[in-house]
């Protein structure tokens, strides 16, 4: 394959698995991964990695022309519970770094573009149940704020300047391979760890609030299959639903205990309660489904599995 890639963001929770799947794809020195950090040392081994500011413009074109790249996979971002605490900084980091790509994809410095949404861009005032892929948005967080403003520059790229940028809202992601990155769905990720660690977990939402979530593995594969979808296939030019599979804290304590009997969950919801309870509780997908032949492989019980395996072979 003649693709050459960039990734920014490539040390954070999704960028991680995603530079090394990608490598695997397409071959190790054929994807650069980029942060403003160094990442686990799996992922300094295996490929090219660059220090890189995603609001610095100059050095993401610098490190475009130097590896002649061909696509850039934008993956920084501050999430929710952050940019709750650092609004203008959170603001600042979403906005800055998509425009930088966005600006050199319109002059043709690479061909292609992905760059995350999320179900944050919805909100009080969206049906919370199977929300439609086109329906109310009326964000109340930072975050979500900043998706949704990003997804209507996307779009506007394309129309105006042709721009191939594509786009995923994802749900609540789920992964054992590399730390919580502070978004409001994170207990399902942290749950996991102190149900090993110590048979025990204090939830920092109530035990009914029902969040789409997904497999980290669904998820980089629904990544790469937009990515390598035919352009003309794609009828969203904005950000595509993606649904995978809704659960509560009390569900998800259910599927443990099958793996730990005496796991013990609390609940002391915080200010992350306040932003869950704006977001669906499920997600209809079906244009992803028509557009790219997208469908989720793991269900609760197989992405409990997945985790605990994980963990322990750590």
């Amino acid at each position: 394959m003649g693709n050459k890639i960039l990734i920014i963001g490539a040390c954070g929770q999704i960028g991680t698995e995603l530079t090394l799947t990608l490598r695997e794809k397409f071959g190790n020195e054929n994807v650069v991964a980029s942060d403003i950090r160094e990442g686990n040392q799996q992922l300094m081994q295996t490929g090219p990695f660059e220090t890189l500011d995603a609001t610095n413009y100059k050095a993401i074109e610098d490190i475009v022309m130097h590896y002649e790249i061909d696509e850039v996979y934008l993956m920084a971002a501050m999430l929710s519970a952050t940019a709750e605490k650092f609004p203008m900084r959170g603001w600042e980091l979403n906005m800055n770094s998509l425009f930088n790509v966005l600006n050199l994809a319109k002059d043709k410095k690479i061909s292609k573009l992905f760059w995350p949404s999320s179900i944050a861009v919805f909100g009080p005032t969206t049906p919370k149940l199977n929300t439609p892929q086109t329906t109310v948005m009326e964000p109340t967080t930072v975050y979500g704020i900043s998706k949704q403003t990003g997804e209507r520059w996307c779009e506007y790229y394309h129309e105006k300047y042709g721009v191939d940028v594509r786009s995923i809202r994802y749900p609540g992601l789920i992964s054992y391979k590399t730390a919580p990155g502070g978004g409001t769905t994170d207990y399902a990720v942290e749950i996991f760890h102190e149900a090993l660690n110590k048979q025990s977990y204090t939830s920092f939402l109530s035990e009914d609030t029902a969040l789409p979530m997904m497999f980290m593995d669904d998820a980089i594969e629904a990544t790469i299959r937009l990515m390598d979808a035919d352009k003309e296939s794609l009828s969203i030019k904005s950000s595509y639903n993606l649904g995978g599979i809704s659960f509560t804290p009390k569900e998800i304590a259910e599927s443990i205990k099958r793996h730990i009997p005496n796991f013990r969950i609390d609940y002391a919801p915080d200010f992350r309660q306040a932003i869950a309870d704006s977001w669906p509780s499920s997600i209809d997908d079906s244009q992803a489904q028509k557009d790219w032949g997208w469908k989720h492989q793991f269900d609760l019980d197989k992405m409990t599995k997945a985790m605990f395996d994980g963990l322990r072979n750590l």
